[in-house]
């Protein structure tokens, strides 16, 4: 699915008489926010005019007043798998988190399961469905573990990771 739509930003209130408001990011890469990127929203493309992302402000194109930023308030801005690659250069160890869902978890070879999501707590926990055959032996259908802690090797061209402590992990909920 490379045209699933990927929210990163949700507009806030309006600031100031000429139409900036607030800009809450939702994603890692906040340099894809420049004047004449375009973006969709629940209704229609919005364009950034400006943006001061230390502030926390964007102005969009055709917004020119309070009133204007109201109407556009609450909206979420998307982008999409396929302009994320474009538009985003990842360090070594960097992985876009549509990339690691899905992948199978490994320990020594054994299967623990599939990524599902990904959720943000002080780090990244992966959510993973337990494997079938590990479910009937009684273990948990989910799982949590911590990117950085129990990751080890990453293979996105083959959707898989190979995990150090999770088999404890699942062993302890068991």
């Amino acid at each position: 699915m490379k045209n699933k739509k990927i929210p990163i930003a949700k507009l806030g209130k309006s600031h100031g008489v000429r139409g900036w408001q607030r800009i809450h990011l939702l994603t890692d890469f906040p340099e894809q926010f420049t004047p004449g990127a375009t973006f969709s929203s629940d209704r229609e493309d919005l364009t950034i005019e400006k943006i001061d992302l230390k502030r926390g402000l964007v102005k969009i194109k055709g917004i020119d007043t309070p009133e204007d930023a109201k109407k556009i308030t609450n909206r979420q801005l998307y982008t999409t798998e396929e302009e994320t690659r474009k538009n985003i250069n990842l360090q070594e160890n960097e992985y876009f988190w549509f990339d690691i869902e899905n992948c199978e978890i490994y320990e020594n070879g054994k299967k623990l399961g599939r990524v599902k999501e990904i959720e943000r707590a002080d780090v990244d926990y992966l959510v993973i469905n337990t494997d079938e055959s590990l479910i009937k032996e009684g273990y948990p259908k989910r799982f949590l573990i911590d990117f950085k802690r129990h990751v080890k090797d990453v293979d996105i061209e083959n959707k898989k990771i190979e995990a150090q402590g999770a088999l404890d992990i699942l062993e302890s909920l068991k």
